[in-house]
C-alpha cells in the first residue's frame, strides 16, 4: 500500500518543530557555506508587507538540485555526504523557513539561468496536495531583492513572507522584529565565529544583516586563553574527532569588550563545558552532558570539540542542528579530559592568573586540613619576614603572635567570597613590581649580619613573591646594589 503524507496536515506539523529565528537563519546559512558562498545578506523587513530575505553568492542550483531542495526528505539522512556539508536530513531548508511564514520562495542564479520555487501554505491546503509553484520571470520581478541577485554571477535569494509566526502576541512587531534581530546577530557571531575569522582551512564568510557586518564572537579568545593540554585525538568508527581544552583568563585580567564577548559575568559560569563543531559549525554549548555540575570552580573551563558529520548518528543530532549527545565510547574518553581541565580550571581561579609555583615555594599563607575534613588558614611562621621579625624584636614575639592570630581569625571569608563568585576584581591581586620586590630585599639584608646576605638572598628566592623574580634578585645581588 503506497500511503504518502496528507500535505496540508504534514506541512502544518512540520513547522511546530521548535525553531527559534535564529536557529532558522543559520540553517539557511548552512546551505549557503555547503555552496561555497563567500558573502552572506540578510535583509528585515518589518513593515507594510514585511519580509525576510537571505542572498548569498554560492553556486546556486539548477532545475534538478532546486526540486531536490524544495522536496521534503529529498535526502537520507544515513547516507554518505560531502565532508563540507553542512545539512543531514534534506529538510532543514523547508522546516526552518515554514516555521517562521507561511509564504517561502527560492531563486536561484546560476549566469544567465534562473530557477524559482514557492511554497505556499495557504495554496498547499486548497489543493490538498504537495503542490509546489513554479515561478516565471514577470512573477521573480516582484520578489524583494531580485535585483541583487540579479548582479551576482550565481548565487541564491531566499524570501519569508507572511511572517504570521513571528507576528503571534506581538503587538509592536516592528519592535519586536528588531529584539530579535540582535538575537539572531549575536548568535551568528558565535556559532559561525570560524568562518567568519576565516580560520586555516575554512573559506572566509562574509555576513551582513541590513548591511551591517557580523563579527566573529570566540567564546574560547583563543588569543588570550591558554590551552590547557594538547589536542587529544579519538578514533571511532574510523572517523577522528579532536578535544582541545582551553582555560579563560580570571575575569580580572579581561577587559570589558573581552568579557561582554564571552557573555558578561553571568554567561561567564553558565557557558563553561564542551562547544561541540560540526564541520567547524557550532552545534551545541554551554554544557558537561551531566558528566560534571557547572560551578564557580569550573567557569574558566571550556572545551572544543570537533566531530565529522560522519558520525551525525552515534552523536544523535537533531533536525534542527541545535543538540547534540556524546555516545558512550566517546563520553569515556571525554571524562578523562574534564578531570584534568577542572583542576587546571580551579588552581587559574584559585591563584588569580598569577604564575604558579612549586611546591616547595614557601607562601605568607598555610593552608591545613583539619581532622573534621575543614580547612584552616594561618600565616606562615616560617615565611622569610615573619621569622625575621620574630629573630629581629624577640621582646615583642608573644604581641606579635597574638597579632597574627587575630589577622587569622578575622579574615573576612563572606565578603571575600562574595566578591569572588561575582567576578569583582580584588586590587590586592595585581601584580608586584620589581622597584617593591627591590626596596623590600634591601630592608631585610639592612637587618641581617652581611656573613648571612647570601643565605637570605637564597631563602628570599624560595619564597612567594620573591621566587617570581629570582634571576633579577641574583643580579642585583652580585652587582653590590643591595649595599
Amino acid at each position: 500500500m503506497d500511503l504518502p503524507p496528507y500535505a496540508p496536515t504534514l506541512i502544518e506539523s512540520t513547522r511546530a518543530i521548535g525553531y527559534s529565528l535564529e536557529a532558522a537563519v543559520a540553517d539557511i546559512i548552512d546551505n549557503s557555506i555547503a555552496a561555497d558562498a563567500q558573502h552572506v545578506d540578510i535583509f528585515f523587513f518589518p513593515i507594510d508587507g514585511a519580509y525576510i530575505a537571505i542572498l548569498d553568492d554560492g553556486r546556486g542550483m539548477n532545475c534538478d538540485e532546486i526540486n531536490s531542495a524544495m522536496q521534503y526528505g529529498s535526502k537520507n539522512p544515513l547516507a554518505v555526504r560531502d565532508a563540507k556539508d553542512l545539512g543531514r536530513f534534506g529538510l532543514g531548508l523547508k522546516t526552518a523557513s515554514l516555521s517562521q511564514c507561511r509564504v517561502l520562495t527560492v531563486i536561484s542564479k546560476q549566469g544567465e539561468h534562473i530557477e524559482a520555487r514557492r511554497w505556499d501554505i495557504d495554496h498547499v491546503t486548497g489543493s490538498g496536495t504537495w503542490s509546489l509553484l513554479i515561478l516565471e520571470d514577470n512573477d521573480c520581478s516582484q520578489i524583494p531583492h531580485m535585483a541583487d541577485l540579479l548582479k551576482c554571477s550565481s548565487g541564491t535569494l531566499i524570501v519569508w513572507q507572511n511572517l504570521d509566526r513571528l507576528k503571534v502576541g506581538e503587538i509592536k512587531f516592528e519592535e519586536s522584529l528588531g529584539r530579535k534581530v540582535d538575537a539572531v546577530r549575536e548568535h551568528l557571531a558565535l556559532v559561525y565565529h570560524r568562518y567568519l575569522a576565516g580560520e586555516a582551512g575554512l573559506r572566509k564568510l562574509i555576513i551582513k544583516i541590513n548591511g551591517t557586518k557580523v563579527y566573529a564572537k570566540d567564546p574560547f579568545l583563543s588569543k588570550k586563553s591558554a590551552q590547557a593540554m594538547d589536542d587529544e585525538t579519538i578514533i571511532i568508527h574510523g572517523e577522528k574527532i579532536t578535544v582541545r581544552p582551553y582555560i579563560l583568563p580570571h575575569l580580572s585580567k579581561l577587559s570589558a569588550e573581552e568579557i561582554n564577548e564571552l557573555g558578561g559575568k553571568e554567561g561567564l559560569r553558565r557557558q563553561q563545558g564542551f562547544y561541540i563543531y560540526r564541520n567547524k559549525r557550532l552545534l551545541v554549548w554551554g554544557t558537561w552532558f551531566r558528566m560534571m555540575r557547572q560551578g564557580e570552580m569550573s567557569k574558566l573551563a571550556r572545551i572544543r570539540v570537533d566531530i565529522p558529520n560522519a558520525l551525525d548518528d552515534l552523536w544523535t543530532l537533531d533536525i534542527k542542528k541545535s543538540s547534540a549527545v556524546p555516545p558512550a565510547e566517546v563520553r569515556a574518553n571525554l571524562r578523562s579530559i574534564i578531570d584534568k581541565m577542572a583542576e587546571k580550571s580551579k588552581k587559574t581561579w584559585t591563584y588569580r592568573g598569577k604564575r604558579e609555583t612549586k611546591d616547595d615555594i614557601s607562601h605568607i599563607w598555610n593552608r591545613l586540613k583539619t581532622r573534621h575534613g575543614g580547612y584552616i588558614y594561618e600565616i606562615n611562621r616560617d615565611y622569610p619576614l615573619v621569622a625575621e621579625m620574630i629573630d629581629t624584636h624577640p621582646e615583642i614575639k608573644a604581641e606579635l603572635s597574638m597579632l597574627f592570630r587575630q589577622i587569622e581569625t578575622g579574615i573576612p571569608l563572606n565578603a571575600l567570597y562574595l566578591d569572588l563568585t561575582n567576578d569583582e576584581k580584588i586590587e590586592n591581586d595585581n601584580d608586584i613590581q620589581l622597584s617593591e620586590i627591590f626596596k623590600m630585599v634591601r630592608q631585610i639584608l639592612e637587618t641581617t649580619e652581611i656573613s648571612q646576605h647570601g643565605a637570605m638572598i637564597e631563602t628570599l628566592i624560595g619564597s612567594a613573591p620573591f621566587n617570581e623574580f629570582a634571576a633579577d634578585i641574583k643580579k642585583m645581588f652580585q652587582e653590590g646594589r643591595f649595599r
